[in-house]
């Protein structure tokens, strides 16, 4: 009982593995079996959270941020809602609009999946917990993110829809760019720790989360992760009002299916990066020494990381596409840049002279974080001086060439 409990998870793997030996099977294929379960093991448990347990929540969330019930008819506290709405999917007709690229068309939903749903093989969820503890964890993130990217412009470049090609479009102009300052920022842990394996990156945060030492860059990880996920501000990929629903108007059925339940898993899957990262993953008081308890951390600081991206996005109005390309360009990635090269030489400094590697850093975010709001004060200020005097339409020309810059 005591070996369960210390290493529930390698106790589990090695009954498997005897039962099978006993079974007369060659190591090789046992260790083959073991491993395909456990990756059908983890995509069912991914896909079933996001697919039933998640959407259920911000139906929820968004309910109570909007003063109203949500789902509340079928099942206990409308709980089996999101199997309805499902069995309501598989049953619709399947539709392939004319002229399309059939094999892209059909291939775009699988790849949003298989992007997101990949990315778990390197989270650590507990001590001795993860799919693939491999030495470039940071990169693989990376790597097959980008996939989600491609499946959204092969949709909207597939569809022979014009909203969808636009949709498409603006995933180029917006997620492409927003990658830019999200990879910058994975620099700054990966520097912290001396590892771009996900593990060391937990391991390293024993003593402090990163989110002390480097606050800037988990706000700047927050805000582009959300941009990637195309959620409210920056949900101009599909944009209802504008563009019809985007880059999937059309498509029915379980491939619209599939591209929901990729979004929804993606906010969750940030929210996990995010905790990591930054959050310490499962650190906390006897995580090491009983892995279930560090699971249950590693599940209570993603859920509290989930909220805020449910937060921000019941919370703030779309943004103009020029303002939020600005706000990447002009903005988060000149300051991520400066994080970088403040962190590399404040830990420097810490290192060199003694001082205490924490407080060090973190009073060089918080000289960092006021110089930046002297800096938006001050251009704001010039601005309003600017459009003071002028006549209504040239102060309001002034206003929106200072937006798309």
């Amino acid at each position: 009982m005591q070996a369960f409990l210390n290493d529930p998870f390698g106790w589990i793997g090695d009954l498997l593995r005897n039962l099978l030996l006993t079974l007369g099977l060659p190591e090789w294929l046992a260790g083959l079996l073991l491993a395909t379960l456990g990756a059908l093991v983890l995509v069912g448990a991914v896909l079933t959270t996001a697919g039933v347990f998640l959407i259920w929540v911000v139906r929820k969330v968004s309910a109570r941020f909007q003063d109203r019930l949500g789902p509340n008819r079928v099942g206990p506290f409308g709980i089996l809602q999101s199997v309805a709405d499902a069995l309501k999917l598989i049953t619709k007709e399947d539709i392939t609009p004319d002229g399309a690229d059939v094999a892209v068309f059909n291939l775009a939903p699988l790849l949003a999946v298989m992007s997101i749903a990949g990315i778990w093989a390197v989270v650590p969820f507990a001590p001795r917990l993860v799919g693939a503890d491999i030495n470039v964890g940071v990169l693989y993130f990376v790597s097959i993110g980008g996939v989600g990217t491609l499946a959204i412009i092969m949709a909207g470049w597939a569809s022979n829809n014009k909203y969808a090609l636009l949709g498409a479009l603006r995933s180029v102009a917006m997620l492409v760019s927003f990658e830019v300052p999200m990879v910058l920022a994975l620099l700054v842990p990966t520097m912290l720790a001396g590892s771009m394996g996900m593990t060391e990156i937990v391991s390293a945060q024993r003593s402090v989360w990163y989110i002390f030492l480097a606050p800037v860059a988990g706000l700047v990880f927050f805000l582009t992760s959300i941009a990637e996920v195309g959620w409210t501000p920056f949900d101009l990929v599909e944009a209802e009002s504008e563009i019809v629903a985007g880059f999937n108007v059309e498509y029915s059925g379980m491939k619209f299916g599939m591209f929901f339940v990729a979004e929804f898993l993606h906010s969750f899957t940030i929210a996990a990066l995010a905790t990591v990262l930054f959050f310490g993953g499962w650190q906390g008081p006897g995580a090491e020494t009983y892995p279930l308890l560090g699971l249950v951390y590693f599940l209570l600081k993603t859920a509290l990381a989930w909220f805020a991206v449910l937060w921000v996005r019941f919370t703030f109005p779309r943004v103009r596409i020029d303002h939020m390309l600005a706000l990447n360009w002009k903005i988060l990635t000149p300051l991520i840049l400066v994080v970088i090269v403040v962190t590399a030489i404040a830990d420097k400094l810490a290192l060199q002279l003694g001082w205490n590697q924490t407080l060090t850093l973190l009073g060089a975010n918080a000289l960092l974080i006021v110089l930046g709001l002297w800096a938006v004060r001050a251009y704001a200020r010039a601005l309003r001086r600017r459009t003071e005097g002028m006549e209504p339409t040239d102060a309001a020309q002034v206003m929106g060439a200072a937006g798309s810059a």
